[in-house]
């Protein structure tokens, strides 16, 4: 009895030995020959809105569709059914199925022939990761590696490995590329029919591609649904129901939301393979739809982009560069929401911010608007008329040049330029531009939507500017000092009685209640048309424009972007005033005559008397006296552009004594000429002053 226990006792030394050393060997065998992960992190870059759903995805170098996917991200049912399917002892053994194994002997033993396979879910994950043509050694080593990656990951591991690389058809890898692809949402969402479809796909997923042979699909999804009931995991009811769901018989269209920006990050985050954004996803696909609907009144070659911030961090909500980046004949593909372009009027909030605050005027201040002269430049209005003496206040709303080349030039353009440069927003001049001059008020200067956007977002903030935030998670950018707290709550103030566009108080279609703050601006010939309008918390922009630079006929930033900022702004939230709260320290409040004698008007004086003394030397411009102007001989006479300098309006134009109409607020006329040779062109002024020039037409 002793001899029998010290015996039992040896071979149990022994026993344990051997597992000892089989365990220390397959640590040895694991690490020398780890399981190949590449395919499993070769997987499509996906750029994800703010609640994880694709804006956009991109293609691996192989040009699959590979998402990776995790089973905490797709729908409980799935996952029961496709263990039910595909391997109902999953969980239970290490990788590799005894009991299968035997079965699938004994059956191929007796029949003579493989009659039923013993792959597991995980043996299958194995082959995914490391494919290998068919046999029995690929087998082999197919159920070593999946006792390996037992032994590494765990079930739910091996589970996060099959959604990620389960071939679905075509270059559908994974389950959630397969149910964005085929049913245009996210996997958590499943149906039992589009459950059990998904469960069948891998089986032979070129064959049973449901685009291409939806009668294949629906016997391999109606075969999965009858082992489904058949095992108790649906009721027949249910069954029936999944039955008569029709097979999707074509994929969804590749997804496309925030296309520029989902690149423009790409380009900036090459090594990262998720990129989660700050962006809103159904207020991003509403305004895309809005922009591409009202884009189709737009002539060939023009395009709008927008730019919907959370003012709260700079979150950008939505981002949408061109109305349909699909479209090239719009010039779609390219970025105009970080295009440089003219501003037109937009600027001038900042130069009266800036006025305002350092008290050069206030809001009631009188200013006048009469033509003046700076150095060599006479600037004029949009419509060349003049106000005369108007509060300034009301020259902002009306968006006056003169007034505003004033107070530039009280604060001087260097030192705005310079302002706008610490605050992190440099402005785009020329190349062959010198030091920044007068003309960048009027929008002789380049900045980009995205940059606009911006600076209007610092007026809910008492004047502090951030830069966007298009990550989520990140933190918001450091807040720089660029317009004073009474700078900001006057021009606000001033912004938000400004009438909303006519076209839209028209349409009755409104349904937001917000006070929008709102200014717009158009560039030099029509080229560009903005509006930018802010809240307490959102501040949007839109640009209407054609992005080759060519000139747009007519366009305005109140007729034609002004309406799609507040559609725009209709598909927020209702937000409160951005002057909610009391007015800052040292706000006037008062009217005119309440004002400090120096604030009560603004002395324009030298500017208006060097205007004066230009206006006294009336000439012609074009034609030059004594120029020959050449007329083509196999083209009728153009109309030709009459141009004066000087001279007090309304002008009056004469060729050789014959008058030539011209409205009375320019310095312009056209003349059709009726005939070749000499000729002679004369203006005379509202005092009688006149100038002419002889020319010849050839």
């Amino acid at each position: 009895m002793i001899r029998q226990r010290q015996r039992l006792r040896h071979i149990g030394i022994i026993a344990s030995g051997l597992v000892l050393l089989a365990m220390v060997a397959g640590l040895v065998v694991d690490q020398i020959y780890p399981p190949f992960m590449g395919r499993l992190r070769d997987h499509s870059t996906l750029v994800l809105a703010s609640d994880d759903s694709v804006l956009r995805a991109f293609a691996t170098a192989d040009g699959a569709w590979r998402f990776p996917a995790k089973t905490g991200e797709v729908d409980p049912k799935f996952l029961r059914y496709l263990k039910t399917f595909e391997d109902g002892r999953f969980g239970w053994h290490p990788g590799v199925d005894p009991l299968a194994v035997i079965r699938a002997g004994f059956q191929a033993a007796t029949a003579g022939e493989v009659v039923s396979g013993a792959s597991t879910l995980t043996m299958q994950t194995a082959r995914l990761l490391e494919p290998r043509p068919r046999g029995l050694e690929a087998k082999a080593i197919e159920a070593l590696r999946a006792l390996q990656l037992t032994w590494r990951l765990g079930g739910e591991g091996v589970l996060d490995i099959y959604l990620t690389l389960a071939p679905y058809g075509g270059n559908l890898e994974g389950v959630r590329a397969a149910s964005l692809g085929y049913f245009g949402k996210e996997p958590q969402y499943l149906t039992e029919a589009e459950a059990a479809l998904l469960v069948a796909l891998p089986q032979s997923p070129e064959r049973l591609r449901p685009d291409r042979f939806p009668e294949a699909a629906k016997r391999a999804r109606d075969k999965v649904l009858a082992r489904l009931l058949a095992e108790g995991e649906i009721d027949q009811p249910s069954y029936e129901t999944a039955l008569a769901e029709k097979i999707p018989v074509r994929r969804m269209p590749a997804l496309s939301d925030a296309p520029h920006l989902a690149e423009r990050l790409r380009r900036a985050l090459p090594n990262d393979a998720v990129i989660h954004t700050t962006i809103d996803h159904e207020l991003q696909r509403r305004l895309q739809t809005l922009l591409l609907r009202r884009s189709v009144n737009l002539e060939p070659g023009a395009t709008m982009a927008a730019l919907v911030v959370a003012n709260d961090g700079r979150r950008v909500l939505a981002y949408l560069g061109s109305a349909n980046y699909f479209d090239r004949r719009q010039f779609g593909p390219i970025d105009m929401v970080s295009a440089v372009r003219s501003p037109g009027s937009a600027l001038k909030p900042f130069i009266y911010g800036m006025a305002f605050d350092e008290l050069v005027v206030h809001p009631d201040t009188i200013m006048v608007d009469q033509p003046m002269r700076f150095g060599d430049w006479a600037p004029e209005n949009f419509d060349h008329m003049f106000r005369g003496e108007i509060s300034a206040r009301e020259a902002l709303q009306l968006s006056l040049n003169l007034p505003a080349v004033t107070l530039m030039d009280a604060i001087g353009a260097p030192p705005f330029a310079q302002k706008l440069t610490d605050a992190g927003f440099p402005l785009h001049l020329p190349k062959d531009a010198g030091r920044p001059g007068l003309p960048i008020v009027l929008g002789g200067v380049g900045v980009t939507l995205e940059e606009m956007v911006a600076l209007y977002a610092s007026f809910s903030e008492e004047g502090q500017v951030r830069a966007l935030n298009f990550l989520a998670g990140a933190p918001s950018a450091e807040a720089k000092p660029f317009i004073g707290a009474l700078g900001s709550y006057y021009v606000t103030r001033i912004l938000e009685d400004t009438p909303p566009p006519a076209s839209w108080l028209a349409s009755g279609n409104r349904r937001q209640a917000s006070r929008i703050a709102y200014k717009t601006g158009t560039s030099y010939g029509y080229r560009d048309a903005w509006a930018i309008g802010y809240t307490r918390d959102y501040t949007i922009g839109i640009w209407v424009g054609r992005p080759d630079g060519s000139f747009s006929g007519g366009r305005m930033g109140r007729d034609a972007a002004a309406p799609l900022l507040f559609e725009a702004f209709d598909q927020l939230p209702p937000s409160e005033s951005a002057l909610a709260g009391t007015p800052p320290a040292g706000a006037l409040l008062v009217g005119n005559g309440g004002l400090p004698a120096n604030l009560r008007r603004y002395d324009s004086g030298p500017m208006m008397a060097a205007a004066q003394r230009a206006q006294n030397n009336l000439r012609i411009a074009f034609p030059l006296d004594g120029s020959t102007v050449p007329v083509a001989e196999s083209d009728p006479l153009l109309p030709l552009v009459l141009k004066a300098e000087g001279g007090n309006l309304p002008l009056r134009w004469l060729v050789n004594g014959k008058p030539v109409s011209s409205p009375p607020y320019l310095r312009q006329a056209q003349w059709d000429p009726d005939g070749k040779g000499a000729q002679r062109v004369t203006v005379i002024d509202a005092g009688g002053k006149s100038a002419s020039a002889e020319i010849w037409l050839k």
